[in-house]
């Protein structure tokens, strides 16, 4: 089977130049380019632009030129660069008072009717802001760290340790059993008839797939098969929720009979495809939104697109 395409929080429009990010020079001369455009990002969200064309569409970053921007270089990261040769930085705002006459949009409720530029800056832009906040402190003496490398990296003064963005690997997969059903859990804390593919983080010293394995078990009580091809690897795409990159897999059960835990997941059924399209007309179940690989999974198990109203609600918020 081929690897999934088009997943919306892997696309990117821009060169990522790592290669000059420790060279002060040329990303100062960057900078100094007005011809460059910054962003901001707070909250995981930048403020965006509306072209009032269809219904959600023709949405897009608000970017101006560096040259109207007063950040400080402590404040500010290095994204990239197009073919067209004009390059992007993000500023790292304490709030929203940057943009305060804009509307602001959060990745989740955007990332996926953005083009293939915004979309890749503003999940790089959200994952160097969530390590940024939480790693303002060297972890091993406790002393603050300074941006260095276009602000990929951060450097401690005081042990001289030098601490870079992290990315946690998880699993996420749709389980199919012998009818070819599809296994589909609701998360404790979701709203009643929401429903998506189990997922779960990556242990220390374990394979990808050996996960897979774990992690279904854990949560459904549900054992996947033992051989290579029982559990499939269909592509991946960074979720900076804060940090993830979910590795998506089609995974064989040898068994039907469920077991959760009634906390983490507390409910999860097998679906046929009927079942699951009889449901969703209903109202009964919703899907993740299109932003999540989740929604690609199911969509590559169902054997096509399916149509937007099957999903979970989601809002635009200043």
């Amino acid at each position: 089977m081929a690897l999934l395409d088009t997943l919306m929080l892997a696309r990117s429009g821009v060169d990522r130049c790592s290669e000059h990010r420790s060279d002060s020079a040329w990303i100062t001369e960057r900078w100094q380019d007005a011809g460059s455009r910054v962003m901001c990002v707070n909250d995981q969200g930048a403020p965006i632009l509306r072209s009032g064309i269809g219904n959600g569409d023709g949405i897009e970053l608000a970017m101006r030129s560096v040259s109207d921007s007063d950040a400080e270089p402590e404040d500010v990261s290095f994204l990239g660069t197009d073919p067209d040769g004009t390059s992007y930085f993000v500023e790292h705002v304490p709030d929203r008072a940057c943009h305060a006459d804009h509307e602001w949009g959060n990745l989740r409720d955007v990332g996926g009717v953005l083009n293939d530029r915004d979309a890749g800056l503003l999940v790089t832009a959200v994952a160097l802001d969530n390590w940024r906040i939480g790693h303002q402190r060297c972890p091993k003496c406790g002393a603050l760290t300074i941006s260095k490398q276009a602000g990929w990296s951060r450097r401690c003064p005081g042990c001289e340790s030098s601490h870079f963005p992290r990315t946690d690997p998880a699993v996420i997969m749709l389980v199919k059993d012998d009818q070819d059903r599809a296994l589909l859990g609701r998360q404790g804390r979701w709203q009643e008839g929401w429903f998506s593919t189990l997922a779960g983080f990556v242990d220390p010293g374990e394979s990808a797939e050996a996960a897979v394995r774990r992690e279904v078990h854990e949560e459904s009580g549900v054992i996947i098969g033992s051989e290579p091809d029982d559990v499939e690897y269909l592509g991946s795409q960074p979720w900076p929720f804060p940090a993830s990159l979910m590795l998506g897999y089609h995974a064989r059960a040898t068994g039907t009979q469920i077991n959760v835990d009634g906390e983490e997941i507390a409910e999860a059924r097998w679906f046929s495809r009927e079942e699951l399209a009889r449901a969703c007309e209903e109202g009964s179940v919703r899907l993740p939104p299109s932003i999540s690989i989740a929604r690609r999974l199911i969509e590559r198990w169902y054997g096509g697109e399916l149509p937007g109203d099957w999903s979970r609600p989601l809002g635009i918020k200043r």
